[in-house]
């Protein structure tokens, strides 16, 4: 990404700017809500082990009351709700975390392979159950089929000498072709109900507790794991050859980087489905580096467009009776819309290479 120098040092330089102030202050409340979500899901977790926990739970539930009256609806004062907008929190915040590292090495058709991957652990999934009789998550399934697919194409891109984007390709299209397939076969010889619609295009029916929670797990390890390695991954986002001369091992770095994405997208998936999920990765990052003078105001800015977009998303689709999924991707892309407007770089590519 071709960002002026000048206007990168000016912004590190005067952390007292106004711009600077409103920034810290919006991730300060991102960071909040999120806080409080994940306060939510424990609870929601421990309510049955517990009575306080159980009485705290209950808050929530009478705080969405009181929301429903102010606000004319019938929806906060439920759980599923609350694990929905908890979820979409979350989601909001990783996977435009991720998406930035993505973008800016032109890695971005990754997530969409690595979620038809993960549809492939779906279908997987299903046919575990009807054979086995297994309870488990099937999201557990997907999540350990994405990140196996997600070394997958890390192998063929550092064992091949195809061009970059070719084996991300096959294992797109592969994937994808395993799932149909698998699901076709398993409606016509199994038992089992399959229901393939929420998994494709999201739902908030897709979202059970356990989902929640893998989500809240997936979250703060993500958060964890970049916070610990942000120096190591700026460097071979920027440049690469250099990290292997610095005796940085780039291969471990790159994996760690894939499979990261692997757990955003199966966490991400429940509300926005297999077919729209890349573009939280994505679009959130492509609005922030239309007005962001580094690197790391990108990150914080495309957190922030995420979380507009996942809370704008759902505003629209229940005032509308309409899929979150697709809202969400709508509000992002109003958001990309509205910084091209607003910027003065209509020539300055995304990539920084």
């Amino acid at each position: 990404m071709a960002h002026d120098a000048s206007d990168t040092q000016a912004m590190e330089a005067n952390p007292t700017s106004l711009r600077y102030r409103l920034e810290s202050v919006a991730l300060g409340l991102v960071g909040l809500l999120a806080v409080a979500m994940l306060v939510f899901i424990a609870l929601d977790w421990l309510r049955h082990l517990n009575a306080d926990a159980a009485v705290l739970f209950d808050q929530f539930l009478v705080a969405g009351m009181w929301f429903d009256y102010y606000a004319g609806t019938n929806v906060f004062q439920h759980a599923f709700m609350w694990r929905m907008i908890a979820t979409g929190v979350l989601v909001g915040i990783v996977a435009p975390l991720i998406g930035t590292y993505l973008v800016h090495r032109q890695m971005a058709l990754i997530g969409e392979t690595l979620a038809h991957t993960a549809f492939a652990g779906v279908a997987i999934g299903f046919l575990v159950i009807a054979v086995t009789g297994w309870e488990g998550s099937l999201l557990l399934v997907a999540l350990i089929v994405s990140i196996l697919g997600a070394l997958g194409v890390q192998w063929l891109t550092e064992h091949t000498n195809t061009f970059g984007d070719v084996p991300i390709a096959i294992m797109l299209t592969g994937s994808f072709a395993v799932g149909t397939l698998l699901i076709s076969w398993g409606r016509g010889t199994m038992s089992v109900a399959i229901d393939i619609e929420g998994w494709l295009f999201g739902s908030l029916s897709v979202i059970p507790s356990g989902g929640a929670r893998m989500m809240a797990v997936l979250t703060v390890s993500v958060v964890a794991v970049i916070a610990l390695t942000y120096k190591q991954l700026l460097f071979i986002t920027f440049d690469e050859q250099a990290a292997r001369v610095a005796q940085l091992n780039v291969t471990a770095y790159n994996t760690l980087l894939v499979v990261m994405t692997a757990v955003v997208v199966v966490g991400a998936m429940q509300i926005l489905g297999v077919i729209l999920v890349a573009g939280m990765l994505v679009i959130p990052v492509a609005a922030a580096s239309q007005i962001a003078h580094s690197f790391r105001e990108t990150l914080f800015l495309s957190v922030l467009f995420g979380q507009f977009a996942v809370l704008g998303g759902f505003a629209f689709a229940l005032s509308q009776s309409l899929p979150p999924g697709g809202s969400i991707i709508v509000v992002a892309i109003g958001c990309y819309l509205a910084t091209i407007a607003l910027s003065d770089r209509s020539g300055v590519a995304l990539s920084m290479h």
